[in-house]
C-alpha cells in the first residue's frame, strides 16, 4: 500500500478510510503542522522528506508545484466530495492502479 500525507484541507474521515483500506496515512495535524497556515511548498517539502505521496484538495497550487518540483513522491489532487468514503475509494483505486507514485500527478475527480 501507499505511504500518504494529507494536506490540511483533506477531511479526517478520508484519511481514516484510506487507513482502513490498508494505506499508511499521516495527516498534517498528526505531523504537528496543522492550523499553522504552512505554505504549500513547505507542505510538499515535508511530504518529500517523509517519502509520502501528498493528497490535497488544493488542485491549482499543487499542479503548479508538481511542474516545478519533479522529484516529489507523488501528488494526488482531488475535487471536493462530501461523500468521504467514496472519495477515499477513488483515491485508493487511483493509487492501486499506479505502480509508483514518484513524480506523478494523479487527478481524482468527483463522479457526477
Amino acid at each position: 500500500m501507499a505511504k500518504l500525507y494529507t494536506n490540511e484541507n483533506v477531511p479526517l474521515p478520508v484519511a481514516e478510510e484510506l487507513r482502513r483500506l490498508g494505506h499508511d496515512v499521516m495527516t498534517v495535524q498528526e505531523s504537528g503542522l496543522g492550523g499553522q497556515s504552512v505554505p504549500d511548498h513547505s507542505v510538499l517539502t515535508f511530504a518529500i522528506d517523509q517519502g509520502r505521496g501528498l493528497i490535497t484538495l488544493n488542485r491549482r497550487h499543487f499542479v503548479k508545484l508538481h511542474e516545478a518540483t519533479p522529484g516529489h513522491p507523488g501528488i494526488i489532487v482531488c475535487t471536493t466530495d462530501s461523500d468521504f468514503v467514496a472519495l477515499a475509494a477513488r483515491i485508493d483505486a487511483a493509487v492501486r492502479g499506479t505502480p509508483s507514485l514518484a513524480g506523478k500527478l494523479i487527478r481524482v475527480n468527483r463522479r457526477h
